[in-house]
């Protein structure tokens, strides 16, 4: 008996090894460092203020139970969500900025090419749609920190048609949440740049229809500054108070 015990003990700590080397995190979230300031060709990337990452915001490694193949792109602008979905059920998760009512993304592609610090000059109907937000940048604007499209885009095509949907960088942190752009999909420049870096010309993007998005990732709202935010009672209570206190700002301010 004394001889068989060493043996139990070493096959016992081998299983126990395992099992911890088994388990995986279900989320495990970037540190706050990863949207500090960067240096990226020569030009320097302004940090991410911490009022812009939320509990939830940063990008993650989290579990995913989407059907896509590894290596595909998913975008849900329901939850203002976008996944690079890996290998072994699990996928990086980022936060969006999307497309204002009318003019939200509803259908994938492929990714027909990538651009770094790309040039961006509005189209035609942006202009016409939205004067206020892209007349300064009628005539275009060659790529830099003052670009739209921020430190990278991807292309988004049809069979060989370019759609002029684009998933991309951008110079206004304040909109990665929220529905506020002309119909691209938008990221922190730092998160765009960790995307690109994991992805080529051909890649799958697939967007989530509502019924989808709703059994993966629950009912969403925006909250009182119009980020997206899971739709509980806590936050449903959290807008009625957000609002009225902004409507009592606003009486006394006018008196």
């Amino acid at each position: 008996m004394p001889a068989i015990l060493p043996r139990l003990t070493a096959i016992l700590s081998l299983v126990l090894l395992a099992a911890c080397g088994a388990k995986t995190p279900q989320t495990a979230a970037v540190s706050a460092a990863e949207y500090g300031l960067i240096e990226d060709s020569g030009l320097v990337i302004a940090p991410v203020e911490a009022r812009f990452l939320p509990d939830g915001a940063a990008r993650a490694e989290v579990a995913y139970a989407g059907g896509e193949a590894p290596g595909t792109i998913v975008v849900d602008t329901h939850s203002r969500r976008l996944y690079l979905v890996m290998e072994g059920g699990r996928a990086w998760r980022y936060t969006i900025g999307i497309g204002r009512e009318g003019t939200t993304l509803k259908r994938g592609g492929y990714i027909g090419r990538i651009e770094t610090w790309p040039a961006w000059q509005p189209t035609g109907n942006m202009l016409r749609k939205y004067p206020e937000l892209y007349g300064r940048y009628a005539g275009g604007t060659p790529g830099g920190l003052e670009s739209p499209l921020g430190a990278r885009a991807l292309y988004l095509y049809r069979g060989s048609r370019d759609t002029n949907y684009r998933i991309h960088g951008t110079i206004d942190d304040a909109s990665i949440g929220r529905a506020s752009s002309a119909g691209c999909i938008r990221l922190f420049n730092q998160d765009i740049i960790h995307l690109t870096n994991m992805v080529t010309s051909g890649t799958s993007v697939a967007v989530r229809g509502l019924d989808e998005s709703l059994a993966l990732e629950g009912p969403w709202m925006n909250d009182v500054n119009g980020n997206a935010v899971p739709d509980t009672p806590a936050n449903r209570a959290a807008l009625e108070r957000d609002l009225a206190a902004r409507a009592e700002a606003a009486g006394t301010s006018s008196n």
